[in-house]
Order: structure tokens, then C-alpha cells, then sequence
């Protein structure tokens, strides 16, 4: 996960959160030319582009303020849209029984992709179910994880299975 350092977070999350959304994650990209700071914001009743235009210029001003951020940088805040990233065990289990496609740092069982069903959560391992496969995942092992639309598996998913 390209989860964003702490200290940002602890910046970030309060506002996002006193502006009443949660605050889905946060990833941060730095580059000395171009660097990224994303942040993925949701709430009961969706998210709209004056809900991103909120929440960004107000981050804006303390990121202006406190100066976290070395470098130059684009501040982009997002909703989590259909195919919304995974940053913390917790989202797993809010989707139990949904479909996620995984990437890995290092291969489990020859595979460093697995698209598969959130069957359950123990502790920090995901257990996935990829048609009659099983794979017990831990966290830390996953560089990137989204979740699959629906409409995506109906057209025959992901990978194109």
C-alpha cells in the first residue's frame, strides 16, 4: 500500500474527519519535480466534486501552513469510486464477501496477483477464495489492493476471466 507517513495522517485524517467524511486513506508519491499526495475521502451519502473542492482547499491551507511536504507536489482528493483501495485490515472486513484484486510484494503460491472473495479476517491475514483456491494473505504482504465492481465480474472480471 502506498500509504502515506504517519505524520501526514495525523495531519490529514482530523480534518478530513472534522469536515464530516470519513477519510479513506491517504497514499503519497514523492517526486523532486512532480510528487502526489492522494487522499480518499467517503461519506454516507457519496461524494461530489463540491465535497472534493471542500476538503481539498481546506487542506490546502494547513499543508500551506505547517509545510509537511518537501518538494513540490499535487494535492488530489478523491472519492474511493467503485474500485476503491484497501489501506488498513478494517476495510477488509467491512467487505467480506466481496471481490478484491491483490498485488504482492513476493509471490504465495507462484502467484503475485490473486483476484478472489473476502472470505474472513484473523488478525492481520486475509483469507481470499479464488474459485476452488484458497489463499491466506497476510497484510503486509500486499503492495496495492481495490475492489472489484460488481460490473466488472459480471463482463468477466479483472483479468479478463
Amino acid at each position: 500500500m502506498k500509504l502515506a507517513p504517519e505524520h501526514l495522517i495525523k495531519l490529514i485524517e482530523p480534518i478530513v474527519e472534522g469536515l464530516g467524511y470519513a477519510c479513506v486513506g491517504i497514499e503519497y508519491n514523492p517526486h523532486p519535480k512532480h510528487g502526489l499526495l492522494r487522499i480518499y475521502i467517503d461519506s454516507p451519502n457519496g461524494i461530489l466534486v463540491e465535497d472534493c473542492s471542500k476538503v481539498s482547499h481546506q487542506i490546502s491551507g494547513v499543508l500551506d501552513v505547517e509545510d509537511p511536504i518537501q518538494g513540490n507536489y499535487q494535492l488530489e482528493v478523491s472519492s474511493p469510486g467503485a474500485d476503491r483501495p484497501f489501506f488498513y485490515v478494517h476495510q477488509f472486513e467491512q467487505f467480506i464477501g466481496s471481490t478484491v484484486l491483490v498485488n504482492l510484494y513476493r509471490s504465495i503460491a507462484g502467484r503475485k496477483k490473486i483476484t478472489g472473495i473476502i472470505e474472513k479476517v484473523v488478525d492481520d491475514v486475509i483469507t481470499l477464495r479464488e474459485v476452488d483456491q484458497i489463499f491466506d494473505v497476510p497484510f503486509e504482504a500486499m503492495s496495492k489492493a481495490r475492489l472489484v465492481p460488481d460490473y466488472l465480474i459480471k463482463k468477466g472480471g479483472p483479468n479478463g476471466k
